[in-house]
């Protein structure tokens, strides 16, 4: 197994104090670590077109949003069918309020869904995203990890916590150490 890689002092982790470190693992140990507790799963959302929502976009009206398309909800369904291949018949499933990623974890089809603010779209306001992923660092840390647990979310929260971009739909399993430390164990893409 590799050392972990250090964080840079400009990285936004080292900022906010996230300690991370990335070890690769093989698909068959990714899907292990999952099972066993202190281990969790941030997934971006099944593919949805475009960039950023229109003007005015709003959480409770989802015709205002950038939706899945039909391609992404035959991703998600996949990404259900991905987990139940490897032993994952239910899990505990948070999610972003926006409704690309509702959608996705909807069809998975692993369990009920909370919804989760701090796992929402941040944007490019520094101010906002220090505060929110502090919380969302403060909120992981208690999060009971006897179960597999998996966080629906978007590429930039992804990025932020786990420290390299996601495609859609991408799995990155998390190690949750004492004391808060979190160690990427290895990514999973779903086409």
């Amino acid at each position: 197994m590799s050392k972990g890689i250090p964080l840079t002092r400009r990285s936004l982790g080292a900022l906010l104090g996230i300690p991370l470190a990335f070890i690769p693992a093989r698909s068959s140990d990714l899907w292990s670590a999952l099972s066993d507790p202190g281990h969790f799963a941030l997934i971006r959302h099944a593919t949805a077109p475009g960039t950023l929502d229109p003007p005015g976009f709003r959480l409770d009206d989802c015709s205002t949003q950038r939706n899945l398309s039909d391609g992404g909800r035959a991703q998600a369904i996949r990404m259900g069918d991905l987990f139940r291949a490897n032993g994952f018949t239910a899990a505990r499933i948070y999610s972003s309020q926006w409704c690309r990623c509702l959608d996705t974890a909807t069809l998975m089809k692993l369990g009920d869904v909370t919804q989760q603010p701090l796992l929402n779209y941040f944007g490019r306001d520094p101010d906002r995203t220090l505060k929110q992923i502090a919380d969302l660092r403060a909120w992981i840390a208690g999060l009971e990890l006897a179960q597999p647990t998996l966080l629906l979310t978007h590429q930039l929260v992804i990025s932020t916590i786990a420290q390299g971009p996601t495609d859609d739909g991408e799995i990155v399993v998390v190690r949750r150490d004492a004391g808060g430390k979190l160690t990427v164990q290895g990514r999973q893409p779903t086409a």
